[in-house]
């Protein structure tokens, strides 16, 4: 399966999608169907085993999405065990050194551009559709690491974090950044919203692709005008609030 949305963002073009916050392959094929360029499946804070992942992964790639794995932390092997079992790119929190963004970059490639194990896995189609030096290949071509900047101290590492090879995207965080800076959930106090718009702009002024979250359409509208190409969302917040509304407009 082709990764779209890297074949998206080179084009040029801005692509929307989704986190999946609710352990279930089904919930993540309908976001997929709904039309999405990407669904984050975020074991993170989810309860959220390998095996439920990689049924998630099968989902989207079965609604046609390009599945993403949001890891527990910058770990080589939590890295690995992601796209082994075929996520496409990897979202990995808290990026705020140089060397973290190194460590992240070379744990989702093979040799010689990373240090990945290699085996048969999913991702390869277990060692049956091609041979492993021809899938190493693609998978160093078509695999995306998504750096979290979510602590004021990586935004003011930016140019060095921007400098590293084999960043794909740089991912500004509204509310861990409110919390980095000892206002916790405050994420539309000015002093966030500053270093939000700061670090998007910084990021895509510096040739890269800049990548958010938005809960609604002119917080997006905002973040694009910004120079960001990576917008998340969160669907099932987008069915709740159409629900309240269906429920307000019945009852009234």
């Amino acid at each position: 399966m082709a990764n779209t949305l890297k074949e998206k963002l080179v084009r040029g073009e801005i692509a929307v999608g989704s986190f999946v916050y609710v352990p279930s392959a089904k919930l993540t094929e309908i976001v997929g169907w709904l039309g999405f360029d990407f669904v984050v499946i975020d074991m993170e804070h989810v309860p959220v085993d390998t095996a439920l992942a990689e049924d998630m992964v099968r989902a989207a790639e079965h609604s046609g999405v390009t599945p993403i794995i949001r890891v527990t932390h910058n770990t080589p092997h939590l890295i690995l065990r992601a796209l082994d079992i075929g996520a496409q790119a990897i979202h990995v929190p808290e990026i705020n050194t140089a060397e973290e963004a190194e460590l992240a970059a070379k744990s989702a490639r093979y040799g010689p551009a990373g240090h990945g194990g290699l085996a048969g896995v999913r991702a390869a189609k277990y060692g049956f559709h091609e041979p492993l030096p021809e899938y190493v290949a693609r998978a160093n071509e078509e695999n995306m690491v998504i750096a979290h900047i979510e602590n004021y101290r990586a935004v003011d590492n930016l140019d060095a974090l921007l400098a590293v090879d084999g960043i794909d995207i740089y991912y500004v965080g509204p509310e861990d950044l409110s919390n980095s800076l000892g206002i916790p959930g405050r994420s539309k106090d000015p002093k966030v919203v500053e270093l939000v718009e700061y670090a998007i702009r910084r990021i895509a002024d510096a040739g890269k692709v800049a990548g958010c979250i938005a809960a609604d359409v002119p917080t997006a509208r905002r973040y694009c005008e910004l120079g960001a190409r990576y917008i998340a969302s969160h669907a099932i917040k987008f069915m709740a609030q159409a629900s309240r509304q269906f429920l307000e407009e019945v009852r009234a």
